[in-house]
Parts: structure tokens; C-alpha cells; sequence
């Protein structure tokens, strides 16, 4: 079957530039394997297991991300990513739809309470890309929709509380939502007196930076918080020049932006490779943050890298890094304070 991609797109291409409008590229998704399959030369053997995986959790692959992929390549970190596979469909003990039980932390719809200090609002369940390894692809978006009531209800319950100084949006993935839609919630968020910063969680700078505009910028420049972006990569291969100028023009507007990464089998499980991401993550002015050990969500156990090894690794980039490149190992506990980091002494 032969992808049907937009005209302006063209795979290693320089000459052939994709549509400036990131709505325009959001809406051009990739959600059936078939052209996925075709477009990246995979081996045809594979796609009925893709078919039924993205049943389970459906296929997002924005056609940026394409664009670091080397086609035909199996390994390639970038791909191993977002391909579905058989092995999600496996039944593996201690590997739960809800493994950090935020079921538990979520007072308010669309509110996720589990830290002092800070909240977690859920603006969307939306995301330009869908990650197989994400420890959310089985959270109840439906219940925790956000609406005009729903968003009432938080802004009461942060009110209420005034030991609460941060909110998180995360999603699904906030940026997402237009900038009409954040400029009216960080409307109401500044009338709230005891908040002081906002805490941007959020893939679309990494997978699809034509999210950040101007406008965009002009809109974090311009409130009252301390605004830290907090970007997902997890391979240097992630990190082109689009990347590094989308970083650039958050800096200049002033917000602090951080990276976590999620150590997985078969991408980034490997001191070389973590120590290309720390180098390159900073080389564009983003520090990294945390590395987290694999959350053990259901259908997503084959990308899981023991503690043991993950320590190992971590002690090891140690000794080639700055402790300023060297990302916190951490692992979340559902009950805990906070997050737990697998090597105490890790400044």
C-alpha cells in the first residue's frame, strides 16, 4: 500500500520543506501502520502484529519525527519508539494500566495531586506523537475531560489551597492546545495570588517545534510565573536544527528549559548514548533533569531496563560528565513525597 503524504513532504529532502503551520502538520499525523510500513521500507511480516498493538494503543507518528528516521532499519532509536509491536499484546506480571496510581491522586477531574507544593493539571489527552512506552496510554482521558466546569472546579480547589505555589500542565500533551486556550488559563491562573510558577511538560519542541511560534513565546514572555519547560528526548538523534531553534526561542523568551528522559531497552540503554544526549541536550542550552527507570505500564515491557543496570550505567557516566550533564536517575513510587532517586548521593 503506498503512504499517501502530503505534497510538500519529502523524506531527507532539504529542497522540499514541510507546511509552516504546526496545526496543519498536526492534523497530517500518521495513525495507520500501512503507511508507516510503506513509507520507512519495513519488513511486511511485522504489520499485523502493528495493526493489532495500535488497536490496543493507537499509532501517532508526526511526520518530523520521520524525517530522523533511517528507513528500513529495524534499530533505528527513533523508530523502536513508536512502532507498534506483538510484544505490547503480552500479558507480563507486575506490568499495570495504572502504574503509578494516579487514580489515587486525582481529587478534582483533570487535577492530579501527589507532590506538596504543586499540582498536575491535565489540559488534554491529545498528543502529537504516541510514544509505546508511555505509562499514560491507559489513562481515562474521557473521565478527566476538561471543560468549563471541570476547570472551575480546579481553579477552586488551588484556591483553596494556598500552600499549592506550582502548577503542571501535562497531558497528553498541553502544547497541543492553541494559544487562545492557554492564554485564557494562565489568565486565571495569574488572579490566583499564592502561584508563582508554571511548569510546561510537553514533547511537541522535540517531535514537532514548529509548536513553537512567536506567538507562543509572546504569550510565556509575557505572565507573571517563572515558566520551566520541561522537554522529553531521549536520544541525541531526536535533537535537528528545528529542535534547537524552538529551545532557543523559549530561552529568549525567558523560560527555563529542562529534559527528562525515560531509559529504554534498545534505545538509549547505553553509557555512549546518554552521554551524546547530556552533550548535545546542552550544546542547545537545555539541561538535563531527570532519567527515569521504566515505569511498568501494561503492553510496554519489552522497552524495561533493570535498576541494577541502570545504575551501572548512570555511575558510569558520572565519570565522563559534569555533574551538571549528568541527569538524576529516579524512579516514581506511587505514595512517595516525592520522586526517588536510585543513586541517593546524586547531585
Amino acid at each position: 500500500m503506498r503512504a499517501n503524504f502530503p505534497r510538500k513532504y519529502s523524506y531527507m529532502n532539504s529542497t522540499i520543506k514541510l507546511p509552516d503551520s504546526w496545526q496543519t502538520l498536526l492534523s497530517q499525523t500518521l495513525k495507520r501502520p500501512e503507511e508507516l510500513f510503506s513509507y520507512l521500507q519495513l519488513p511486511d511480516s511485522l504489520l499485523d502484529d502493528a495493526n493489532r498493538a495500535s488497536l490496543e494503543f493507537a499509532m501517532r507518528v508526526p511526520l518530523p519525527w520521520l524525517d530522523r528516521i533511517e528507513k528500513g532499519n529495524l534499530d533505528d532509536p527513533l523508530l523502536r519508539q513508536i512502532l507498534p509491536l506483538g510484544d505490547e499484546l503480552d500479558t507480563v506480571p507486575g506490568f499495570t494500566n495504572d502504574p503509578l496510581e494516579e487514580m489515587s491522586s486525582n481529587p478534582v477531574e483533570g487535577l492530579i495531586h501527589k507532590y506538596k507544593g504543586r499540582v498536575l493539571v491535565v489540559l488534554t489527552g491529545a498528543c502529537a506523537i504516541n510514544c509505546r512506552y508511555c505509562f499514560r496510554r491507559h489513562f481515562p482521558y474521557a473521565e478527566n475531560r476538561l471543560g468549563p466546569e471541570q476547570w472551575q472546579k480546579i481553579l477552586d480547589y488551588i484556591t483553596a489551597d494556598t500552600s499549592i505555589t506550582e502548577v503542571i500542565f501535562s497531558g497528553g500533551d498541553p502544547l497541543v492546545s492553541s494559544d487562545t486556550r492557554l492564554t485564557q488559563l494562565l489568565n486565571d491562573l495569574q488572579k490566583i495570588p499564592h502561584l508563582t510558577r508554571l511548569r510546561i511538560h510537553s514533547r511537541l519542541p522535540v517531535v514537532l517545534p514548529q509548536r513553537v511560534t512567536e506567538s507562543l513565546t509572546t504569550l510565556l514572555s509575557q505572565t507573571r510565573f517563572n515558566i520551566v519547560t520541561v522537554i522529553h528526548s531521549n536520544h541525541p538523534q531526536e535533537l535537528d536544527p528545528s529542535v534547537a531553534k524552538a529551545v532557543k526561542q523559549l530561552s529568549q523568551a525567558g523560560v527555563t528549559v529542562l529534559n527528562q528522559a525515560v531509559l529504554l531497552r534498545g534505545v538509549n540503554d547505553s553509557v555512549e548514548v546518554l552521554q551524546a544526549l547530556s552533550e548535545k541536550l546542552f550544546s542547545i542550552g537545555v539541561l538535563p533533569y531527570y532519567l527515569f527507570t521504566f515505569d511498568p505500564v501494561k503492553g510496554a515491557a519489552h522497552f524495561d531496563v533493570p535498576d541494577d543496570e541502570a545504575k551501572q550505567i548512570i555511575s558510569q557516566l558520572q565519570n565522563l560528565l559534569p555533574g551538571y550533564l549528568v541527569p538524576k536517575l529516579a524512579r516514581e513510587i506511587p505514595g512517595q513525597g516525592s520522586k526517588t532517586l536510585l543513586i541517593p548521593n546524586q547531585e
